[in-house]
């Protein structure tokens, strides 16, 4: 039974925070995650529509205030936050689905997310183009136009549509999720204290 679970969606900037600060916690702890690939759009829709209202509200002082936090938080986390990006919010269905492509594959995996969220977040490239997504999958050695063959088939569409689901059935309302030992749910960065303190302590 996976200790850790990190139910993601590449485009959501609090996810790349979340992705990155975890790893000292997991190397602290000795525990390996799973990485779980979804469609955070797919979960607005089903449960957390409100999400869309807010970004009608960009200019509130909450929005406004947010991403000065945001960028607050990517400093500490010493990650390159060219955020927001002209291309969000991306759709990221062909990003997700790439993902699914690798998931049995973790360390394939990971190192896909982490190109694709610095590639996003950090170099201001559209993961809604598949042939961005092809480009960092080969810059990291993997073969992109395969990569992409496999990422359209039924196979893996029909993997990113559970993961989804399931994340929903088990109550996630956003991106990331982070089960530990299956039932106990935190969300965000913010929240990785208390993951770390569900480890440490049990």
């Amino acid at each position: 039974m996976p200790r850790i679970e990190f139910f993601f969606d590449l485009s959501s900037p609090w996810t790349y925070l979340a992705f990155t600060n975890i790893q000292s916690i997991l190397k602290e702890t000795g525990v390996e995650a799973t990485w779980r690939p979804f469609l955070v759009g797919g979960v607005f829709n089903a449960v957390n529509p409100a999400v869309y209202q807010a970004r009608e509200q960009m200019d509130s002082p909450r929005m406004r205030l947010s991403w000065v936090w945001l960028k607050e938080w990517a400093k500490l986390a010493g990650v390159n936050m060219a955020f927001p990006s002209p291309h969000h919010p991306v759709r990221s269905v062909a990003a997700m689905r790439f993902c699914c492509a690798l998931e049995q594959q973790p360390e394939r995996l990971f190192d896909f997310s982490r190109a694709s969220f610095k590639a996003y977040f950090g170099e201001q490239r559209n993961l809604d183009d598949p042939k961005v997504l092809v480009a960092i999958a080969d810059e990291i050695g993997l073969d992109g136009q395969a990569l992409a063959a496999q990422a359209v088939s039924d196979a893996v569409k029909a993997r990113l549509r559970t993961n989804t689901n399931e994340a929903i059935e088990r109550g996630a309302f956003g991106s990331p999720t982070i089960f530990v030992d299956q039932h106990r749910m935190y969300f965000g960065n913010d929240q990785l204290p208390l993951v770390r303190q569900a480890l440490i302590n049990g």
